[in-house]
């Protein structure tokens, strides 16, 4: 089994657990808070990550404090990916954590999800990632099994095909459906604004010299997680200073949001590093599995005809693309 196979079922999990924990502190905080408790309470432990990486690498505590194995040399393409990265990341999250008020759990992730096929698109472009058959055609079964998920839970919306309407064409009708219902376009935006921060933080990983993925990805994700929270946070304390306050006064949650956001990170951009972010990103749809499962074995929610089915084409994307 290749190496990013496990790192990203691990970084989907942690995901999981984390925008779950986000669901829950976004009752105490708005969703500038609950998007911003993500990144600041994860820079001490990416700190910690990176650290403990050096340490590993070089037995000698000493001569790893002190630089003796060099961290990579930054560059102009390292800085502008990943702050491309790190602001199109933040817009991602605000309007993930905003769609919960909107929809339940399952299908405000779901609808992030088309973020596979946009991933690939922008690689294709911007880095020139290339793309197999099969690889696309697991990507596909993997969308479909997504959009699958998603009309189980939503709102009522006007029909594609209804009987009412035999003069107007299906893109019409289609256009019409998109625009009424207010969590399609933010769900598709954010899946393409996380896209563009899998694109550009594998481009900025790539970017650093050869000090193995490990370190790479890591170095990546502190100055990324550094960033974010430097530029949020001084959004929010020129805009909205008590949602600062609140932020800190939540830490009993939030630093479990950080601690298993920057888990989750740390497997995503080691993932990317090693493979193909479009790759790495079906994979990652096994989220969803995830949230399934966790609804039924702890919360006794029913799994639908439509969730198997659903959790049937995803895993069927996922094999295609891993046998491949």
């Amino acid at each position: 089994m290749e190496l990013w196979i496990p790192i990203t079922v691990a970084a989907a999990l942690f995901q999981n657990i984390r925008t779950a924990l986000q669901k829950h502190l976004k009752g105490r905080l708005d969703t500038t808070g609950a998007t911003y408790a993500r990144f600041l309470y994860a820079v001490p432990f990416s700190w910690i990550y990176l650290t403990a990486l050096l340490l590993l690498q070089n037995t000698d505590t000493a001569t790893a404090i002190t630089n003796t194995s060099p961290l990579p040399t930054i560059n102009t393409s390292f800085l502008i990916n990943g702050a491309v990265g790190g602001i199109a990341q933040i817009l991602g999250t605000f309007l993930l954590v905003w769609l919960f008020g909107q929809r339940n759990f399952a299908v405000g992730t779901s609808l992030t999800k088309t973020e596979a096929i946009q991933t690939a698109l922008f690689g294709f472009i911007l880095l020139g990632d290339k793309l197999t058959i099969q690889a696309f055609l697991g990507i596909l079964i993997s969308l479909v099994g997504v959009l699958t998920l998603f009309k189980k839970g939503k709102q009522a919306t006007p029909s594609l095909t209804s009987p009412q309407e035999p003069n107007r064409t299906l893109i019409t009708r289609l256009f019409r459906t998109i625009t009424t219902d207010r969590s399609i376009l933010p769900g598709l935006l954010a899946g393409g604004l996380f896209a563009i921060s899998a694109v550009s933080y594998r481009a900025a990983s790539l970017s650093l010299d050869d000090s193995g993925f490990a370190i790479q990805s890591a170095y990546t994700l502190v100055w990324v997680t550094g960033f974010q929270t430097l530029i949020m946070g001084a959004y929010i304390l020129f805009k909205t200073p008590d949602v600062f306050v609140r932020v800190l006064q939540s830490w009993k949650v939030a630093i479990w949001i950080g601690l298993t956001g920057m888990l989750g990170s740390a497997g995503w951009f080691a993932a990317m590093t090693l493979e193909n972010a479009a790759h790495v990103r079906t994979l990652g749809q096994v989220e969803l599995i995830f949230t399934l499962l966790i609804g039924y074995l702890f919360f006794k929610e029913r799994l639908t005809r439509k969730e198997l089915i659903g959790i049937a084409l995803i895993t069927a994307g996922i094999i295609t693309l891993i046998l491949e």
